[in-house]
C-alpha cells in the first residue's frame, strides 16, 4: 500500500528550505545498498533518528527504499524523501514517465525533493531544468533541485527555473576545495548539500580529525560531519553498521571552534575527489 502524502504546505513551497529543517539536516544515503542490507540499514537509521532519506533512479534501489520506509513505522509527514532523475531520462518522452515510475517504486504520490542527478552530456542544462520544473508543476514533487552542477550551471539554473531550487547536491568534504560552489550558493540562493561526506574513508588518512576529536570527545568522522554542517551544508551519510549510523547522527551536541574550523580548511589543498572528469559520461569539468 502506498504511503499517503501530506497536504502541500509552505514547508515545501515557500517556507524554510526543507534540508535546513533540523530533523532533515542529517540525511541517510542509500547507495549502493539493496535488499535486506538496505532494509536493515534503514531500520537502524530510523532508530538512530534519521528522517531524511536519499535515493536515485541510478541506484536501482528505489523499490527497496520505498518498501523499507513503508514498513518503518514513521508517519509519511515526518519523512523527507529525495530521489534523483537519471540523465538518460532527460527527454520529453522519458522524463515524466520516469518520475512516475520512481514514485510508484517508492510507494508515494509525490517526492519531497526531486533532483537532476547530473548535468546533461554537452552541458546545456536548460532543457532538463524545464522538465524538472514541469514535474514540480504537475505535483509530482514538493521541491526540486540539482546535483553535481558547477558554479556556472548554478547561475544558469537560477535564470531558467521559476521558483526555488532547494539544493545542488555535490561531493563535499574537507579534502576538496568547494569555495567557488559555496560562493555560487550565496550568489544564486541555491544551497549546497553534501554527498561522500567522509570521502569514502579517505579522511581517516589525516590524523588532524582524530586529534581534534579528542578535544570534544568525538570521533574523526563526527568532526568531519560537524565541519560540513558548520559550513552551512546539510549532509548525507551511509553505513551498514548500526554503531556508525548512530555516531554519524550524533553530531549536534558540540561546536567546532573557529580555530579548529580553520585548521580543517587547510586540508582542501589535498584536492582529493572521488568523482573525476571522464569517470562518467555526465561528469563536468569541476570548478
Amino acid at each position: 500500500m502506498a504511503i499517503k502524502t501530506r497536504v502541500y504546505s509552505p514547508r515545501q513551497g515557500g517556507g524554510m528550505n526543507i534540508y535546513f529543517q533540523k530533523r532533515f539536516q542529517r540525511g541517510f544515503g542509500t547507495y549502493p545498498l539493496k535488499g535486506d542490507e538496505l532494509r536493515q540499514a534503514v531500520d537502524a537509521a530510523i532508530e538512530a533518528g534519521y528522517r531524511a532519506f536519499d535515493t536515485a533512479q541510478m541506484y536501482g534501489n528505489e523499490a527497496d527504499t520505498g518498501a523499507a520506509l513503508a514498513a518503518c513505522g514513521v508517519a509519511r509527514a515526518d519523512l523527507c524523501i529525495t530521489t534523483k532523475v537519471h540523465p538518460d531520462n532527460y527527454s520529453e518522452e522519458k522524463f515524466l514517465p520516469s518520475v512516475e515510475a520512481s514514485l510508484k517504486a517508492l510507494r508515494i504520490d509525490r517526492v519531497d525533493a526531486l533532483l537532476l542527478h547530473w548535468p546533461p552530456v554537452g552541458g546545456d542544462v536548460a532543457p532538463s531544468l524545464r522538465l524538472l520544473q514541469s514535474a514540480r508543476d504537475r505535483g509530482l514533487a514538493d521541491t526540486i533541485g540539482v546535483s553535481n552542477y558547477t558554479a556556472r550551471m548554478m547561475h544558469v539554473a537560477r535564470t531558467v527555473v521559476d521558483g526555488p531550487l532547494v539544493t545542488n547536491q555535490v561531493e563535499f568534504h574537507p579534502l576538496v576545495d568547494q569555495r567557488k560552489l559555496l560562493a555560487a550558493a550565496s550568489e544564486t540562493g541555491i544551497p549546497l548539500s553534501s554527498y561522500a561526506s567522509i570521502a569514502r574513508g579517505e579522511v581517516f588518512k589525516h590524523a588532524l580529525f582524530a586529534e581534534i576529536g579528542q578535544t570534544y570527545g568525538k570521533s574523526a568522522a563526527q568532526v568531519v560531519l560537524r565541519w560540513i554542517l558548520q559550513k552551512g551544508v546539510p549532509l548525507n551519510t551511509m553505513s551498514t553498521k548500526p554503531e556508525n549510523i548512530r555516531a554519524n547522527f550524533d553530531i549536534m551536541d558540540f561546536t567546532l571552534s573557529s580555530i579548529d574550523m580553520d585548521r580543517i580548511d587547510t586540508l582542501n589543498a589535498t584536492g582529493y575527489r572521488i568523482i573525476k572528469p571522464g569517470q562518467l559520461p555526465w561528469v563536468p569539468e569541476w570548478d
